[in-house]
């Protein structure tokens, strides 16, 4: 996802297709996932065909069937975003719900990416012990996948039963934090390429042990006392998801407390085109939005123009301005929040906490 969003945020040309689609894990459901696929292709296809001739039309059509032809709807997850321009092509799969809908710009809309990684019930659990390591991914309560690689990772060569080796206190301590350290490098590795935040279910003692040696111990976010060999990945996840669920809940109250801070300190704004201009000038630090929130809009480079939803597909017209604002606001380096309708109730659903 991660990899995607590298790709994607950037690239720029004169139409930019995103196709967004919620999907379904399980049959009969997922049969229903090509139909509907299918008719926001066909609604793309007559957007595009109002503002570009048949060859460009032809071109990106053939992008977008490239990728379709790639996705076999059971694997599905809960949300499927495609991307598309005359020369590129992709499909990324999500843990998160989205809306129906198609957005044609200059750009790709990336929100739904934005929002899946970092939605804070999206996470790793390693599940650990002096004789292997494992990780699974999660979403909620659910499993996502397993890694198959480079995970799991058994103690072959770091550990020993053997009486010599046992009577010797020290070495056995030694093979260990070496077997540790290098699922340490691999954990890294993983949560470098698709950042998540990870819960460590292990016995007490070989927790303690582990982060004697981790590198990067602020990716963890707790821990459970248990011991989970051999257990399949969604009875794990049932057993951790309690407690994620609290740790989800208090670190949202905690960038809560952030705007609230903002607010007292006269450093945010919530008008649209005030938090609009601060972004473009790269003020923005964190931006709160409602989930589900989209705004269309007109963008002269001078004046912004908010529209109704009806008008989203009208051409010259931004499909949804807070996904221009997600991306901006990214490259400057500052985040997102997305947020329940009720939290941000005082806001008209959009806040940002500016840099100064």
């Amino acid at each position: 996802m991660n990899q995607t969003l590298k790709k994607v945020k950037d690239l720029t040309a004169d139409v930019c297709v995103t196709i967004c689609l919620p999907t379904h894990r399980t049959k009969p459901d997922n049969q229903k996932d090509g139909v509907l696929l299918k008719q926001l292709i066909k609604e793309v296809e007559e957007r595009i065909s109002q503002e570009l001739d048949k060859r460009e039309v032809w071109a990106i059509m053939e992008k977008i069937n490239e990728v379709v032809d790639e996705i076999d709807h059971n694997y599905n997850q809960e949300g499927l975003v495609i991307f598309a321009n005359n020369d590129f092509s992709t499909f990324e799969r999500l843990p998160i719900k989205i809306e129906a809908r198609t957005v044609v710009d200059k750009t790709f809309a990336t929100r739904d990416l934005v929002r899946a990684m970092h939605l804070e019930s999206s996470y790793y659990i390693l599940t650990l012990s002096r004789s292997e390591a494992r990780m699974i991914e999660a979403h909620n309560d659910k499993v996502i996948k397993e890694l198959s690689t480079p995970f799991p990772v058994e103690n072959d060569s770091f550990y020993t039963t053997s009486s010599g080796e046992a009577a010797n206190a020290q070495r056995q301590t030694n093979l260990v934090q070496e077997f540790f350290n290098r699922v340490d490098k691999l954990v890294n590795e993983v949560v470098k390429s698709h950042p998540l935040p990870v819960f460590i279910v292990s016995e007490s003692s070989s927790y303690s042990e582990y982060l004697q040696v981790a590198d990067n111990k602020e990716i963890f976010i707790g821990n459970a006392n248990k011991n989970v060999d051999h257990k399949k990945p969604h009875h794990i996840v049932e057993m951790v998801w309690s407690d994620v669920q609290a740790i989800v809940k208090e670190r949202i109250e905690k960038r809560k407390q952030e705007l609230k801070t903002a607010v007292g300190t006269g450093k945010f704004k919530s008008d649209i085109t005030d938090i609009w201009f601060s972004i473009l000038n790269g003020k923005g630090q964190t931006l709160f939005v409602e989930k589900g929130f989209y705004q269309p809009a007109k963008w002269d480079g001078e004046k912004l123009e908010v529209l109704e939803l009806s008008q989203a597909a009208v051409p010259g017209v931004v499909d949804d301005i807070i996904d221009e604002m997600i991306e901006i606001n990214l490259r400057y380096g500052g985040d997102t929040v997305f947020l329940n309708k009720e939290e941000l109730e005082n806001f008209q659903g959009l806040a940002l906490v500016t840099r100064y």
